[in-house]
């Protein structure tokens, strides 16, 4: 095995240890961003049903006006008619009286149907209201479970990062840095055995020379299909750590 890859392949399993508390942490935090969610979508439908109600009101209370108007202005062409003794004019306040009490029944039904609107408007927003009081109590619980999780993450993910710093200084920085940018590319592990000629990365099948370099151990040797440096997993400087890869435990067959 070539000697430098040995300090990086400890610092990939440093790496995909923190690559997977990053993904735990961003899962997390997309859990908490959804408990916001849901309290400011009910905020927001309370909000947006109280300014509902009170423009409700406030037209409810116009035709109420409106209504009060018209009851007065009745009265007055009915103390008018009272004094009239032309006929004339008695049957055009009767007709003006007429006109005026449909339009007084109109009113009053557009009032009943607002009125109705509203108290149904208002028990939605009853519902509103014990749904966000109940999400707000229960949130609570889950909010602090998740911090709880993300803090520890931070912590396990700063220890790793130390470990990580440490063990960089003694790599080779040329090398490092060729790991750095394939790591930053493909946001998994870069550095993978090469099997019976199959590279652990992509998994086809290289050809015998490309196996003799990885066995000479030179330099650095790169899959031609997916840029992955390989290494053999039966390297000397391997075995016994546990930077070796594990074997797969082959199915017993049934004897017949």
């Amino acid at each position: 095995m070539f000697k430098p890859l040995k300090i990086i392949l400890e610092i990939q399993e440093l790496d995909m240890k923190m690559i997977r508390l990053m993904l735990l942490k961003k899962e997390r935090k997309k859990e908490l961003d959804h408990v916001e969610f849901l309290k400011k979508d009910l905020q927001t439908q309370q909000d947006n049903k109280e300014k509902e109600i009170s423009q409700l009101t406030k037209e409810i209370d116009l035709l109420e006006n409106k209504i009060q108007e018209i009851k007065s202005h009745i009265k007055n062409l009915e103390s008018k008619q009272s004094a009239i003794k032309k006929v004339e004019e008695f049957n055009a306040l009767t007709k003006e009286m007429s006109i005026k009490e449909r339009e007084r029944i109109t009113t009053e039904q557009q009032a009943s149907d607002l009125i109705d609107k509203k108290n149904t408007e208002e028990e939605l927003l009853n519902k509103i209201k014990e749904s966000l009081t109940s999400s707000e109590e229960s949130s609570k619980t889950i909010e602090a479970e998740i911090k709880a999780t993300i803090k520890k993450l931070n912590e396990e993910g700063s220890i790793l990062k130390e470990k990580r710093d440490a063990i960089a200084k003694e790599a080779d920085p040329e090398i490092l840095k060729i790991y750095t940018r394939l790591l930053n590319n493909k946001k998994d592990r870069v550095v993978v055995p090469l099997e019976n000629r199959v590279c652990g990365g992509c998994h086809i099948v290289l050809t015998a020379q490309d196996e003799n370099l990885v066995r000479k151990a030179e330099r650095l040797v790169f899959c031609e299909h997916c840029s992955r440096i390989l290494f053999l997993p039966e390297s000397e400087e391997l075995l016994g750590t546990e930077l070796a890869p594990k074997k797969r435990r082959r199915k017993k067959r049934n004897s017949l």
